[in-house]
């Protein structure tokens, strides 16, 4: 269910550092500052969250402003819901970065993740940033992973190496995120960085391009962080210079790019607070691809749905009772196919004639499903990454904060 963390490929001109900065555990990887080299480009997408956090605002300004060199990235407590003090202590932590890496305050974005409506404990995750940046190193993308987690089980990365005009290409990234997961524009927090060269606007198509395909395809719980945020960084230390949106080059290292998104988004389903179950839930026949992630995400979101799959219970009529309560107009229930991987549960308005409960007791008794539904209404597709709801995602739930 849960696999260990691949290799990952080091990226020439980015260093990760990580501390214990003792923000709410004491000996505990807390706090993670990457350095970029200079001229790298930087992509990023974040929440759309209305209440979205103090250091979600204060990194978009400072993208607006100037090249990134470093980020800080600090899990324990998501400074978000605390008010104007939170944006000065985002700054405030910026500016312990900049004082010790000698750069501009602008040229540092912050990232928080952990409780919401605490305020940031400032004294001792600024006085973890000098151990963090005198532990800078290429090959800290592990320690940086693990850096990053809150209530995950696992750390999250995954790297692909390519070859470009005969050159290796390396794209490597790391993710967190466990619960509150339902991304709108990003996940959580993830980071992603490549040794090519793009310029910004071509680095921006390519990480929309993965985000919408893979983060933006997943959900644990149906709901949205404060923090999210994704970064796609490159460094062009390959010497390779991809510049052209039409070339065989960008569609690689696109490819490339969302290929690492799409393993990190699939960890994070997979290490869903209490999951034992990683559910593929694919939409087909629509009007168009709009109408086909309404009907999935409501199987996905759907509480019935998740706790029968939970118990391994093939109780398929949770399943068509989404379908039928997800607003799509004019369905003509008749045409409707559902299927549990191969068995075909539903057809003709009801059970398949040769659906026998073992074929479906087989299917649910596996750690991955996947849920097909055939809406003959068109040629549009969809597909959505969730889990099941087991009893631990209340207990961790409810003792977040104890």
């Amino acid at each position: 269910m849960k696999p260990a963390l691949p290799e990952l490929h080091p990226v020439s001109g980015l260093r990760l550092g990580t501390a214990c900065a003792g923000i709410k555990q004491a000996n505990r990887p807390d706090l993670v500052v990457i350095e970029l080299c200079e001229h790298s480009t930087v992509a990023a997408v974040f929440t759309r969250n209305a209440f979205c956090a103090a250091p979600v605002t204060v990194a978009r300004q400072h993208l607006t402003q100037t090249l990134p060199r470093f980020l800080l990235i600090n899990t324990g407590n998501a400074n978000a819901g605390t008010g104007q003090q939170g944006l000065a202590d985002a700054q405030t932590c910026c500016d312990a970065v900049a004082e010790t890496a000698g750069c501009a305050r602008e040229q540092v974005l912050p990232f928080s993740t952990g409780v919401i409506g605490e305020a940031l404990p400032i004294e001792p995750l600024c006085a973890g940033v000098p151990a963090a940046i005198a532990a800078l190193a290429e090959d800290g993308w592990t320690q940086a992973a693990s850096g990053i987690l809150t209530t995950d089980t696992v750390p999250k990365g995954a790297s692909r190496q390519l070859q470009i005009d005969g050159r290796t290409v390396t794209v490597t990234g790391i993710a967190k995120g466990s619960g509150m997961i339902r991304p709108d524009m990003a996940t959580m927090l993830a980071y992603v960085a490549t040794d090519a060269s793009l310029p910004s606007e071509l680095l921006q198509t390519c990480l929309d391009t993965a985000v919408a395909g893979s983060f933006n395809r997943i959900s644990v719980d149906g709901d949205t962080s404060t923090n999210d945020a994704c970064l796609l960084m490159a460094t062009g230390r390959s010497d390779i210079v991809v510049g052209d949106a039409d070339s065989e080059a960008f569609a690689a290292l696109c490819d490339a790019v969302s290929d690492v998104c799409e393993q990190l988004a699939l960890a994070i389903v997979r290490d869903g607070e209490g999951a034992t179950k990683l559910i593929t839930v694919e939409v087909s026949e629509g009007r168009d691809e709009a109408e086909c992630l309404q009907v999935a995400y409501t199987i996905a979101h759907s509480p019935l749905v998740k706790t029968a799959f939970f118990a391994s219970d093939p109780n398929w009529g949770r399943i068509l009772a989404a379908v039928g309560r997800a607003g799509v107009t004019e369905l003509d229930l008749d045409a409707v196919r559902l299927y549990l991987d191969d068995v075909c549960l539903v057809r003709h308005g009801g059970r398949d004639p040769d659906y026998r409960e073992q074929a479906g007791q087989a299917v649910m008794d596996r750690d991955e499903i996947i849920v097909r539904v055939m809406l003959a209404r068109g040629e549009a597709y969809a597909r959505v990454w969730t889990c099941d709801l087991s009893y631990d995602y209340v207990r961790i739930n409810a003792e977040y904060r104890t």
